[in-house]
């Protein structure tokens, strides 16, 4: 039974994922697969995207894993990733996608009318870079980051929960955001850990040490 599984369905950046949660955890054996079999078998999995929500979804579905995601976000320690927590959510408006629905809510476009910087100048989109992280609750992730902890981040699209009470950490783009969302046994994140130098390693270490209880 592998200790980590990384789901690959052919649209993250799993070296690196791979690689940070190596280092962090040295001893535990990380598996990058598509396997449906494996991803249940495994201690705890992390869910890595990037890309756009259509072909998202439908690689999901191509490589069989709806399933196997569903499982293991309701059953062990599951860590969603950029796209691996925007999918989460009911719907997105990139290609209008429906998701996987495991949270209420909608993943939204950066409006282009409202991206000025509090001295009138245009923000690009997609917002891509280092950006302040807010943490919203409690949480065992959270331990020994500061908050307001810089991570860095790569995406045109925002997930707006309709349950304000998952929202685990925010940053401005330049409106305050949802940026890490916790359910019980699951936390994602918008921003990526693996590219986060100290703040995103250590999140990977509570990680791998978690139990997915969230107090």
């Amino acid at each position: 039974m592998p200790d980590i599984a990384v789901i690959d369905y052919g649209m993250g950046n799993l070296h690196s994922v791979r690689k940070a949660l190596e280092h962090v955890a040295p001893g535990a054996e990380v598996v990058v697969t598509d396997d449906a079999a494996l991803i249940s078998a495994a201690a705890r999995v992390v869910f890595p995207g990037q890309g756009a929500a259509p072909d998202c979804m439908a690689e999901i579905e191509a490589h069989g894993l709806r399933a196997a995601i569903l499982r293991a976000a309701a059953d062990k320690p599951f860590l969603g990733i950029c796209m691996g927590l925007q999918v989460l959510f009911t719907h997105s408006d990139e290609g209008d996608t429906p998701c996987l629905g495991l949270i209420s809510g909608e993943v939204r476009r950066f409006p282009d009318a409202a991206m000025r910087d509090a001295s009138g100048n245009k923000l690009k989109v997609p917002h891509m870079g280092w950006n302040n992280v807010r943490q919203s609750m409690r949480h065992p992730l959270w331990s020994g980051i500061e908050d307001g902890a810089r991570f860095y981040f790569v995406h045109s699209y925002y997930a707006l929960p309709a349950e304000p009470g998952v929202t685990a950490g925010e940053s401005s783009y330049p409106f305050p955001f949802t940026c890490a969302v916790a359910r019980g046994n699951l936390f994602a994140v918008q921003f990526h850990p693996e590219k986060s130098a100290a703040a995103g390693l250590r999140l990977l270490q509570n990680f791998v040490s978690w139990d997915g209880n969230p107090r």
